[in-house]
């Protein structure tokens, strides 16, 4: 069921209704569990038993570790124990407890291995057959927030007592298919608390709401013909072709990766729920590390919390750190093993994506710029001081126009077909050819241009607004009036319609 589709707003106006009438301060986090199984059933009835496996795992792990937590804090409570025999009981108990913890990773992260891995391989990513239909939707997604919920039990946080709670945790609708990946300690906040119906609120929401859907059918769907025709032939479209090519592209992906999140977030505060923001303004970003600090920010602080952290501070990387400084001096000896856990780091996250080698050089190149711009952070230092430029006007605007830059052409991986292809469409950019090129298609044309242009000009001055942060934009009447605007302009430009099928939002088949 598409956000974008008649369905999801018949599915969400009915719950609305539901939620803030038959089921207000009584069971509306019920309902909503109801709803989240409802909605993710619409995608397959069978997706239901993958998601199932993953709750009902999480759910047992967690509480094996609540048991052996309540248990050592009762024995050492009453025990008289010396200082190492409570240290070594405590290290017993931990132990038990990390059997339980890899015991649920490993089932969680095979299963996903096995049907979205396996099947992409087998299949050659064609969503056919056996494995089309063994791929969940959205399973990336719930699966890292069950495991990020399980390694923070196993770290000592709080649990859920209840199966049911969890389950919603897991499976909350909004959030299903393409994120934020929420922590159990942020969402239980408001996840399961009573919500009473409030104007002014449910107004900002549905503006939120409406907003992703104006980036959706306004600027990223009718930018998708381009780009699929500017990548389907290299041979008729490579030098400045792949110019236009890298830069559509990243503006469609940007419209509709946080028009989908934009709409998740709505969706939640109009059921009085409060997810984390995905994206702070990637595109002023000054540097590739910084970029990633500002896009699909849960995802990156996933990756940093639950896998970069814990192997940099590693056993093996702690002796590979002291080889290192024995082998290349103290200054440089102790990047090895941060390097080290970088390209680990980026390796999975290029995997995550996907299993073709595209993927994995992206994520590769990725790590690779960002250790190189932290070994020449002295170099910058040192060019700084000389002219002293860091912090002016003009010198940030060249540092975002590089990074963005940077960003698109290391985007190209996830357009074009395979490796070699990639660098091929890359280096074309400078080989040629270099005339104006023509990029009016079959499914678009100049007008299509026009109104997704204007599309993107609307999005970057409510960008500078909001960076602005002017305390108008928050007057109700102001809320109402976007709200017209923003659903008049979805009618008037937005690709839909009788016969039409909007394209699956990009991050749906992660």
């Amino acid at each position: 069921m598409l956000f974008t589709s008649l369905e999801f707003i018949v599915f969400l106006t009915v719950l609305i209704v539901l939620y803030y009438t038959i089921a207000k301060n009584r069971f509306q986090w019920q309902l909503l569990l109801a709803a989240s199984l409802a909605f993710y059933a619409f995608s397959g009835w069978w997706n239901l038993f993958y998601i199932a496996s993953t709750i009902i795992s999480s759910y047992f792990a967690g509480r094996a570790m609540g048991r052996l937590e309540a248990g050592r804090d009762a024995y050492l409570k009453e025990a008289k124990l010396s200082k190492e025999d409570a240290k070594a009981y405590k290290a017993s108990v931990k132990a038990k407890k990390r059997i339980w913890l890899i015991a649920c990773l490993t089932f969680n992260f095979a299963v996903l291995a096995a049907t979205k891995y396996a099947g992409l391989m087998i299949s050659k990513g064609a969503d056919t057959g056996f494995f089309g239909f063994l791929v969940p939707v959205g399973i990336s997604f719930y699966t890292f927030q069950a495991m990020g919920y399980i390694i923070d039990r196993y770290r000592g946080k709080g649990g859920e007592h209840s199966l049911f709670r969890l389950a919603l945790f897991v499976s909350f609708f909004p959030q299903l298919i393409q994120g934020p990946i929420s922590r159990f300690d942020d969402l239980k906040a408001t996840l399961f608390a009573p919500h009473s119906f409030n104007g002014a609120a449910f107004a900002a929401a549905g503006q939120r709401v409406l907003w992703g859907f104006f980036k959706k059918l306004v600027i990223a769907d009718r930018l998708l013909p381009a780009v699929t025709e500017l990548t389907s032939d290299l041979g008729a479209y490579g030098g400045v072709y792949v110019i236009a090519a890298v830069l559509l592209y990243a503006v469609r992906l940007y419209a509709d990766f946080t028009g989908g999140i934009d709409i998740t977030i709505g969706v939640a505060e109009m059921l009085g729920i409060r997810v984390k923001e995905n994206f702070n303004m990637p595109f002023y970003s000054k540097s590739i590390a910084e970029y990633w600090r500002r896009w699909h920010i849960t995802m990156g602080t996933w990756f940093k919390d639950y896998l970069f952290y814990p192997i940099s501070v590693s056993r093996p990387m702690l002796g590979l750190m002291k080889s290192a400084k024995a082998a290349f001096g103290e200054n440089f000896g102790k990047r090895v093993p941060v390097y080290l856990s970088t390209i680990i780091l980026w390796f999975m996250t290029g995997l995550w994506h996907g299993t073709t080698a595209n993927y994995i050089a992206w994520g590769l190149a990725n790590g690779l710029v960002i250790i190189i711009s932290q070994e020449l952070t002295p170099a910058y230092k040192a060019f700084h001081q000389r002219f002293n430029l860091k912090g002016k006007r003009i010198w940030n605007a060249l540092e975002i126009f590089r990074t963005f830059w940077l960003m698109c052409f290391i985007r190209a991986f996830d357009i074009y077909a395979g490796v070699g292809e990639t660098l091929k469409a890359v280096g074309s950019v400078v080989t040629g050819p270099h005339t104006l090129p023509n990029l009016v298609f079959d499914g678009i044309g100049v007008s299509d241009y026009i109104a997704a242009g204007a599309g993107v000009a609307v999005m970057i001055i409510a960008g500078r607004i909001k960076r602005r942060g002017k305390p108008w934009i928050n007057k109700a009447a102001v809320r109402y009036a976007a709200c017209l605007l923003l659903a008049l302009a979805i009618v008037v430009f937005g690709v839909y319609g009788m016969g039409y099928d909007a394209s699956q939002f990009i991050y749906n088949r992660f």
